[in-house]
């Protein structure tokens, strides 16, 4: 069957942490590693809480300084240093936008509260018709729930539509849901890969 729309993700697609570095001073100057410090603000039930959208950016902020025994006013920048050196990927972005002539695109994310607005932010919101969050929604990938949501916002059906994400069990809950999906890897390989499936 024609493909017709195209979901995406965007944590570790279109926003990657591409310089390391500012998380790993950040990490050394709470005492902890990168992995440690990673674990604590996306992994365990203070991640998830924030991914369903239960707590605010500055909840989660407020309890890792609780859990690292800060007081609260320290590192009032605690997520800017956090996210230091993440950037948008504006040149697969401009790709996702030479694929909207012929096809619907939408947003299937892991993403903290108020997606919309953070799309808005970093100017590419023009790119998409349709942006599912989890923190919007309160669930999270690979629960089927949430692909079956996005498809009904985009009306379309699983059969015509791939999804693109950076972890293989997000993709496998797409595909469990009926979607073809592709693994991101690199932006050049995700670029080929769906060049080859939409035959472009």
């Amino acid at each position: 069957m024609t493909i017709t729309t195209i979901f995406w993700d965007i944590g570790g697609v279109i926003l990657r942490t591409e310089d390391a570095a500012p998380r790993e001073q950040f990490a050394a100057e709470l005492g902890l590693t990168r992995h440690e410090l990673e674990k604590l603000v996306f992994g365990g039930d203070l991640g998830t809480r924030a991914q369903k959208g239960e707590i605010t950016p500055d909840e989660l902020w407020a309890t890792a300084r609780s859990v690292l025994n800060l007081p609260p006013d320290a590192y009032p920048d605690f997520g800017e240093r956090f996210f230091g050196g993440d950037r948008i990927d504006y040149a697969l972005v401009d790709f996702i936008r030479s694929l909207k002539p012929k096809h619907q695109i939408g947003i299937i994310s892991n993403a903290w509260k108020n997606l919309p607005d953070a799309l808005q932010s970093w100017q590419i919101a023009d790119a998409f018709d349709v942006a599912v969050g989890s923190g919007d929604e309160g669930v999270m990938k690979p629960d089927a729930r949430i692909y079956h949501l996005a498809l009904k916002r985009i009306q379309a059906q699983a059969s015509e539509c791939v999804f693109v994400d950076d972890f293989p069990h997000n993709i496998e809950g797409a595909q469990a849901v009926g979607m073809k999906g592709i693994l991101f890897r690199n932006a050049d390989q995700v670029q080929h890969d769906l060049k080859t499936l939409l035959q472009i």
